[in-house]
């Protein structure tokens, strides 16, 4: 039963026992009687009056309930004038108060936060209960974008709590943070992700120009003077009358062509330190192709490999320095021919819808603990390799400002893809 119906049931029925015994009390005195009906109407004026009163907090309450539940902290209440009920009018004046400018900076902390992941060159994803993706900022967008596996194949297996990097295709580097945080008593996982690779490039770079620089120096220091004094000895006819000495003449010719071989080694890796800044003028890609598959016509032709083309009839014009570029296009080749080795097929297409070049290979493909290596200084997966093949081909891409990707699709389609801008 409410409050109201018990205060209303007391009142009637007090109101009603007086009556019955003011009229048996008082029914021979009739003037006593009229006055006791008066004071009892009175009584029940004042109880109704008093009912309003303690009533009204009530409903006070009642309409600031309502207007929190509707999350509106602008319904404010006036004073009555009754000192009780204005005190509860200030209290819950103050409260609303309180909290609509609690709510005020929430909204204007929240529009912040927004705005900075929006803006943040730092890719930010935000998971929700069943780690489904529920807020993503543009960064993110455009890194999931170029390399759609990202989340799925690297991500979603990390610990909460712990940072990785990863490389993606052996040359795009992000450095992956994953963690959590509260949102409205719940758990939710955030993951930031920040593309590194300009700066692990740089540093590559810095390191391996160093080491290059100090090899050069001292196998040139050491490689000049030696071969002097060979050539020096081997000009000396008198040394070399006697047929004894025969064998040691042809050993000494062979160190020196071995020091030969080892000065055009070094100056392979200081090409790599030395690269200029490409002189880029408009170039017609077909013919270049065309004369580097030419080029290349007696060594695949010694192994069976063929050439596929699906090259335009009409120019393809590209910025570009032209040495620079046809020396990456060679490389290309060279490694889809050793990735072949005998008996396959090099496709070279050009693509003009998204502006870019693909030579595919149907060698055996890229094993998956290659795929992060591939561009690295110094790495091959070959015998007799120097490992900078590749890495020169990088160097002279980024020289251009190129994009470009190494990697497997499937069997026989392993894709060199060169995006070029226009």
């Amino acid at each position: 039963m409410k409050l109201k119906t018990k205060y209303i049931l007391f009142v009637v029925i007090l109101h009603l026992i007086c009556l019955v015994l003011s009229y048996f009390i008082f029914q021979k005195e009739k003037l006593v009687f009229m006055l006791t009906e008066v004071a009892i109407l009175i009584s029940v004026v004042i109880s109704i009056n008093l009912y309003k009163q303690l009533i009204s907090p009530l409903g006070y309450l009642k309409q600031g309930i309502s207007a929190i539940k509707d999350k509106d902290f602008n319904v404010k209440f006036l004073s009555t004038g009754k000192k009780e009920v204005d005190e509860l009018v200030d209290v819950y004046n103050k409260m609303i108060d309180e909290l609509r400018a609690e709510r005020t900076r929430q909204e204007e902390q929240h529009f912040f936060l927004e705005k900075l992941i929006q803006t943040s060159p730092t890719g930010i994803i935000t998971l929700d209960f069943d780690k489904q993706i529920k807020q993503i900022n543009p960064k993110a967008l455009e890194i999931l974008k170029v390399n759609p596996d990202l989340l799925e194949t690297h991500i979603h297996d990390m610990k909460t709590g712990t940072s990785k990097m990863i490389r993606v295709d052996g040359l795009q580097s992000y450095k992956v943070q994953k963690s959590k945080f509260i949102d409205r008593g719940f758990e939710r996982i955030f993951i930031m992700m920040e593309e590194v690779t300009a700066e692990i490039f740089a540093a590559e770079k810095g390191v391996y120009n160093k080491v290059i620089r100090m090899m050069a120096h001292e196998v040139n220091n050491t490689i000049g003077p030696v071969n002097s004094i060979i050539n020096s000895a081997l000009a000396q006819q008198s040394l070399w009358i006697n047929d004894e000495e025969l064998m040691l003449k042809n050993a000494m010719k062979v160190a020196a062509e071995r020091n030969q071989n080892l000065n055009v080694f070094m100056r392979n890796f200081a090409d790599l330190v030395k690269l200029p800044k490409a002189n880029c003028k408009p170039l017609d890609l077909v013919p270049l192709l065309i004369s580097i598959t030419e080029l290349m016509h007696f060594t695949t032709n010694d192994r069976n490999i063929k050439f596929e083309f699906l090259i335009p009839d009409k120019p393809f014009i590209i910025n570009a320095d032209v040495e620079q570029m046809e020396q990456a296009i060679i490389n290309v080749v060279k490694n889809a021919v050793e990735a072949i080795g005998n008996n396959g097929i090099i496709k070279i297409y050009i693509n003009f819808e998204d502006y870019s070049l693909n030579i595919t290979n149907s060698g055996n493909g890229i094993s998956p603990e290659n795929e992060e290596k591939l561009f690295s200084p110094f790495f091959t997966t070959k015998k007799d390799g120097q490992g900078i093949g590749l890495t020169l081909v990088r160097e002279i891409l980024l020289n251009h400002n190129y994009g470009f990707k190494l990697k497997t699709y499937g069997v026989d389609d392993t894709r060199f893809e060169i995006k070029f801008k226009n």
